[in-house]
């Protein structure tokens, strides 16, 4: 069965949004747990821009399926990291100027660092990246566990009904993950309809969905649209 993360940072935006205290993103991940959601996915940001340290710590407390924390490869994040103690660290890139995150991670001594920092406190590590062959080589090298392959620019070319040469990309990104014997991860842009031809190619083994799942649910519940994507994601699997 393939896996579908939910990201619930924008439940966080919202109620960062007045400084109160709803809607509780805490509330969000057992709903999201309840209506079929095998991870919850979180980006503790340096501006804390949505979720809180506080979300963090709870969240790790109340998820009983699995968390996964995105954060950048900085100092003050791994010791976080080894605090919460989450399922899995997944590594992005981040600039305070970013509406949302841009583009995939590219693998440093620094991140290499902070891979080992976490592996030895038995985190499993994720990376999010391009579908660039050399990077993916790299996460393999140093030791990722998982790969979890940027489709932003897919995302956005589908809207302009132009994606083929990057689901090309993406295959071959996710071909080589595969390969190298890494999990493999889609994330960013996707949503109810672009997800299709990423289900076709039947090699991501996992998503994490966030802005579409929570803007859906602004109509139909978060539970109702959980559930769609969690079936749209393994009909017929």
């Amino acid at each position: 069965m393939i896996a579908l993360g939910v990201n619930i940072d924008h439940i966080a935006t919202i109620r960062q949004a007045r400084k109160g205290i709803e809607p509780d993103p805490v509330h969000g991940a057992f709903i999201a747990e309840q209506s079929g959601a095998d991870q919850i996915t979180v980006h503790l940001r340096e501006d804390r821009r949505h979720i809180q340290f506080r979300d963090v710590q709870i969240l790790k407390e109340i998820v009983q399926t699995k968390l996964n924390l995105e954060m950048a490869p900085i100092p003050e994040m791994v010791t976080i990291a080894k605090q919460i103690m989450p399922d899995t660290v997944t590594l992005v890139p981040e600039k305070r100027e970013e509406v949302t995150t841009e583009g995939g991670l590219a693998i440093t001594n620094e991140v290499k660092e902070v891979m080992e920092q976490l592996k030895s406190a038995n985190i499993e590590v994720s990376l999010f990246i391009e579908p660039d062959l050399d990077m993916i080589k790299l996460a393999s090298k140093y030791g990722a566990d998982a790969v979890e392959l940027h489709t932003g620019k897919y995302a956005e070319k589908f809207q302009e009904n132009d994606y083929e040469q990057e689901l090309k990309n993406l295959a071959k990104g996710a071909k080589a993950i595969k390969s190298a014997g890494m999990r493999v991860v889609a994330g960013h842009g996707l949503n109810y309809k672009n997800i299709y031809p990423l289900l076709e190619l039947d090699i991501f083994t996992e998503y994490n969905i966030g802005h579409s799942i929570i803007a859906k649910s602004v109509f139909v519940g978060l539970g109702n649209a959980v559930s769609e994507m969690k079936q749209i994601i393994n009909k017929n699997r």
